[in-house]
């Protein structure tokens, strides 16, 4: 079992190995993220540079728990086609794309799941990807933002953002640019940095505005071209290499930690709440119980 207890990246292992990984229990993270404008400065695959790099962080720090596959790397984007470059899947592809293979993971043996977002506009799609695996297979599976990894510590953000909320952290931002310097800094057009703004949450109303750590009560998601005319969404002059320093090594972290206790945690016990068993087999491909 050596081999599957050192090696955290998933398609490095052959198929007795996966025997031996699935027998460690480990976690599987799919990266999943998109190829879209970032701006000026920033290249397209910033949504596959940021959960990529951090899992992978994580998978050197505690390769006895966890695989990392290969990143999904085209998600919903329709809203973005407006900019040149901007890759989309439609939602239901994208969404049928990881069930697959987090079905296919369940199939194998590995029960525990982990879908690690770096595109905003994938999250509910990968919500209900991650509750159809829940309930059509015997797996258990999560999706993850690795920005919100970044609120777990209560004091990091208070202590690491200068940039106005909301919106100095959107897209191409403070945050996204600071971790992609960091990350793969020589490919940032650094002469081309420039801060931008989302044109309604100058509106300055109470319903309608968006942050990456947050939005309005009825925020309205439309054409990113309606309300930006570069694709930068924030305070992306704030940011520095040191910056995206700390948030990796911050989200590294708190993954690992995330793993470290979910790993092994037993699963919640479903009960059945039927005064008289059901005399059919439930609809919609949902596993029945027992």
């Amino acid at each position: 079992m050596s081999r599957a207890r050192t090696e955290y990246r998933y398609e490095k292992l052959t198929w007795p190995e996966i025997n031996d990984a699935v027998d460690l229990g480990k976690v599987c993270i799919v990266p999943c993220g998109a190829v879209e404008q970032h701006g000026p400065h920033l290249p397209l695959d910033v949504d596959l540079v940021c959960p990529c790099g951090i899992a992978t962080g994580a998978g050197r720090e505690i390769a006895d728990k966890l695989l990392v596959l290969p990143v999904v790397a085209y998600g919903y984007t329709g809203h973005v086609m407006d900019f040149p470059g901007t890759i989309n899947t439609d939602f239901e592809h994208f969404m049928h794309q990881v069930l697959d293979i987090t079905k296919s993971l369940a199939y194998h043996g590995f029960k525990k799941i982990i879908l690690l977002n770096g595109h905003g506009s994938n999250m509910p799609n990968l919500d209900l990807v991650a509750r159809r695996t829940n309930v059509e297979t015997d797996a258990e599976c999560c999706v993850v933002a690795w920005w919100n990894l970044l609120t777990v510590d209560k004091t990091f953000l208070s202590n690491w953002r200068q940039s106005k909320f909301p919106g100095g952290c959107s897209h191409a931002c403070e945050l996204e640019t600071s971790l992609y310097l960091y990350l793969d800094g020589d490919n940032v057009r650094k002469d081309l940095i420039k801060s931008g703004t989302i044109s309604f949450n100058n509106d300055d109303s109470p319903f309608n505005w968006v942050d990456l750590f947050g939005a309005g009560p009825a925020t309205t998601v439309s054409w990113t071209s309606s309300y930006s005319d570069t694709g930068v969404l924030g305070d992306a002059e704030l940011a520095t290499p040191e910056k995206g320093r700390q948030a990796y090594e911050e989200a590294v972290k708190q993954l690992g930690r995330y793993v470290t206790w979910w790993k092994d945690r037993p699963k919640d016990v479903r009960k059945d709440r039927h005064r008289k068993p059901p005399t059919m087999p439930i609809p919609w491909g949902q596993r029945p119980l027992g």
